[in-house]
């Protein structure tokens, strides 16, 4: 047999998820010489064996491969150099130039470790810190790569005797499992009352079991920050979170033990099960049971509850207490508005007027991240917040860019850091309007440079100069590339998919600076990755107030009646009885405001139409969180469709008059009053609102679909990209869907990337880097 040699560099998400023994094992049962070890760039094989032999090898590394490693690409050439003799090791890590790994995310736990936590017997019995290659933190207690013990937080617990052979063992599943770590050598919890002081002599998990079915507040230090924890089944204790923590009326997530009890209070498709039970964990959102022992308060106004399952070995240890409540509200650990605490001292500082006990552990948290959220459609999972168990896997172009940083928006703020064929969205970060939200988003642009050791060259932000992002962006002193909000909601889109364009891109959302001066919002864009031309939008709205009327939608009621119907529908019969509700003279400021034009910019923003008719219908006047009119005028319209409601958005497709389009310069405005005077016509004719509430969505649906099979039949596009917030509201993107099948079009929405402002930074940085590169041909290669 002649001996060949062959050296493999292995790209993708390849440390932290047991890739090396899984080599090192295929290796020796392939009777192949060499060594394995880590590197910046990913994993380094150098192997020689017969030619056989090698290509078995090679096949079986991308068939066989660990079930958490995501495998981009694999180089290989041939050996330069001959190999030590003596069957196949395992090196330490080596150093490269640049990092072109990625770090997995953190898994929840894996059944093997959970079995092992629940058996009296293991050593590991009922440790809440239990681990192996294939589950727990990974990216939260990382501090560079490659991804070793040195580089993470572990380095201070030096491991036992015990953990060590584990760990050095190629057969064992702890083996390089950077976390391991047991009762005898690793980090361990303590209980403390809410000023910090701890509490000896008692066990912490039960303690915290017994204060929360007495209705406390506890903070519970995790994987990548604080909950904030309750008894979800009592009214009261949900009431006295919502009272300290400032949060009045925003829906709170809850985790439950099992499937079963995810059952007894919502309902569960096969598919949202799956992703329940996904090495993610992530929150989804699911249909509650009007009747589950639940508090009423969880979620008030809306049909979903998000639902998470246990995904530390702490989660599963509460519910094995018997005192546990059957449910717990786990709500991010902050006052409302500022980032979720990472650090004891800082928690206990925070976090005391808020909560009456701390369960605390001495791990320390590298990187803080949120739980993520989904929503599971007829077209698979959406991601509605990326951030815990998805970052900081990459997302793959199919374009090179130079290296980059986009700096997103000003709501759901993210950033996207890029180079080459690999984009790298950062955990949600949230609003960027306080100094500590920026400070948070500031460090994790640092901490996600050093990890994938990307300096940027260029970077790319919105339009609007007084985001806090685009300030930073101005700020760093490279090349900057200003993105329109609604082309970057595209590009990311089109990121995901491959799609070069062009195509139509349909953006609906609150919110967007527009290069005419304008607020943006409900728009339909001819788009590539470079440019795009606005080709419609809705009708202009005046926002009485500017942004106060994104927090009383009331205003935005009175302003689409004004239009609809004349300054003296705000004090005649047709005004209707939900704003009736506002006090005379603050309505008749708002029509002097509206006849003046005064503080009243022009918006063609979909969700404050959304906010109008919800106002309209009396169902939300005023709101306390972000698209809450929106997401109650969906719940009360979802109660109203049942399950054939599709075949009552087919008559109305069919019934509908043509869309009122208007055309100038080439540019569309879908009239949107005639949805006003349908609100209005029903109030007063005394027909239900719930199913009012489903009309409006019904015949705007109908009109979205009139405009993109016009530009469609103009343009000859047939790709047609969906995103923005508003598409998070499922009856429109099911809708849209439905209505557009069998129409020759080609439709995507955003899955691995939210179609909120979480995604806008993947775009950005899409766009900004294609600008560059198509005025300086080489920038692709400043890798």
């Amino acid at each position: 047999m002649i001996a060949e040699g062959v050296e493999i560099l292995v790209h993708g998400i390849v440390q932290g998820v047991g890739f090396r023994p899984f080599v090192y094992n295929l290796a020796t049962r392939l009777k192949i010489s060499g060594t394995v070890s880590n590197s910046s760039a990913g994993v380094l094989i150098r192997a020689a064996s017969s030619k056989e032999r090698l290509a078995s090898f090679l096949t079986l590394l991308r068939q066989d491969a660990p079930p958490l490693a995501r495998i981009f690409s694999i180089e290989e050439r041939p050996l330069g150099s001959d190999l030590p003799e003596g069957g196949f090791r395992i090196l330490e890590s080596v150093a490269g130039e640049k990092a072109n790994t990625g770090i997995p995310p953190d898994i929840a736990v894996c059944d093997e470790c959970l079995a092992e936590l629940l058996a009296p017997d293991d050593r590991r019995a009922g440790y809440p810190f239990i681990n192996c290659t294939n589950c727990g933190p990974r990216f939260t207690i990382v501090e560079t790569i490659p991804y070793d013990r040195p580089k993470t937080s572990m380095k201070v617990f030096p491991m036992c005797a015990a953990c060590s052979a584990e760990y050095h063992d190629p057969a064992n599943r702890r083996f390089h499992a950077q976390p391991n770590a047991c009762p005898d050598c690793g980090p361990h919890l303590s209980w403390h009352d809410s000023t910090g002081s701890p509490i000896a002599g008692v066990d912490p998990v039960a303690a915290a079991s017994m204060a929360l079915n007495a209705g406390a507040v506890v903070a519970v230090r995790g994987l990548g920050g604080f909950h904030l924890a309750v008894n979800a089944c009592s009214q009261t204790a949900v009431q006295r979170l919502r009272d300290r923590k400032g949060r009045k009326a925003k829906p709170l997530a809850i985790m439950v033990a099992d499937m079963a009890a995810a059952a007894l209070f919502a309902e569960v498709s096969e598919d949202e099960e799956k992703i329940l039970l996904s090495p993610e964990h992530p929150i989804v959102l699911l249909r509650k049971h009007e009747d589950s022992a639940l508090a009423s308060n969880l979620a008030p106004g809306v049909g979903d509850i998000g639902v998470m399952l246990p995904y530390t070995p702490l989660h599963h240890l509460f519910f094995q207490d018997p005192h546990c409540p059957a449910a717990l509200v786990m709500t991010s650990g902050n006052a409302s508005g500022a980032p979720i605490c990472t650090g004891n001292e800082d928690a206990i500082r925070r976090l005391g007027p808020i909560a009456d006990f701390f369960l605390l552990h001495n791990r320390e948290i590298i990187t803080r991240i949120d739980d993520s959220v989904v929503r599971v459609s007829s077209r698979g999972p959406r991601l509605y917040r990326r951030a815990r168990g998805y970052v900081p896997a990459p997302i793959q172009l199919s374009c090179s860019l130079p290296q980059i940083i986009g700096c997103g928006s000003g709501m759901k703020s993210t950033f996207s850091l890029a180079r080459g064929r690999l984009c790298y969205p950062s955990q949600h970060i949230g609003d960027l309007f306080n100094l500590e939200s920026f400070d948070f988003y500031t460090e994790s642009v640092e901490h996600l440079k050093k990890v994938f050791e990307i300096e940027p060259l260029i970077a790319a932000c919105d339009l609007h100069p007084d985001y806090m992002s685009s300030r930073y962006a101005a700020e760093l002193g490279l090349p900057l590339y200003p993105v329109q909000h609604h082309h970057a909601h595209a590009a990311a889109v089109m990121a995901e998919h491959g799609l070069a364009g062009p195509v139509l891109a349909v953006i609906l959302d609150g919110t967007g600076a527009g290069p005419d001066g304008t607020i943006w919002g409900g728009e339909f864009l001819l788009a590539d990755l470079l440019g795009f031309q606005r080709r419609g939008h809705f009708e202009r709205l005046p926002l009485p107030g500017g942004d106060a009327a994104a927090q009383e939608p009331w205003r935005m009621g009175c302003s689409a009646l004004f239009q609809a119907l004349g300054p003296e529908a705000l004090t005649g019969k047709y005004l209707p009885p939900g704003l009736a509700a506002i006090a005379p003279e603050r309505r008749t400021i708002i029509a002097e405001m509206l006849a003046r034009g005064f503080n009243s910019p022009l918006t063609s923003s979909c969700g404050r139409l959304f906010d109008a008719a919800s106002a309209l219908l009396g169902i939300r006047l005023t709101a306390s969180y972000e698209g809450q009119a929106a997401m109650e005028l969906e719940a009360l319209a979802s109660r109203a469709a049942g399950r054939s409601w599709k075949a009552g958005l087919d008559a109305t497709l069919a019934a509908a008059p043509a869309a009122e389009l208007s055309s100038k310069d080439g540019i569309y405005t879908l009239a949107t009053t005639r949805l006003i005077r349908m609100v209005v016509d029903a109030l007063f004719q005394g027909q239900n609102t719930a199913m009012t509430a489903l009309r409006f969505h019904f015949e705007l649906i109908s009109s979205i679909v009139s405009i993109i099979q016009r530009l469609s039949a103009e343009t000859g596009v047939r790709e047609v990209v969906l995103s923005g917030g508003c598409l998070q509201n499922s009856l429109l993107l099911e809708g849209l869907f439905h209505a557009l099948a069998g129409q020759d079009l080609r439709l995507f929405t955003g899955k691995a990337i939210p179609v909120n402002d979480g995604g806008v930074s993947v775009g950005q940085a899409i766009i900004g880097g294609m600008q560059h590169v198509s005025r300086h041909p080489h920038a692709g290669n400043e890798n």
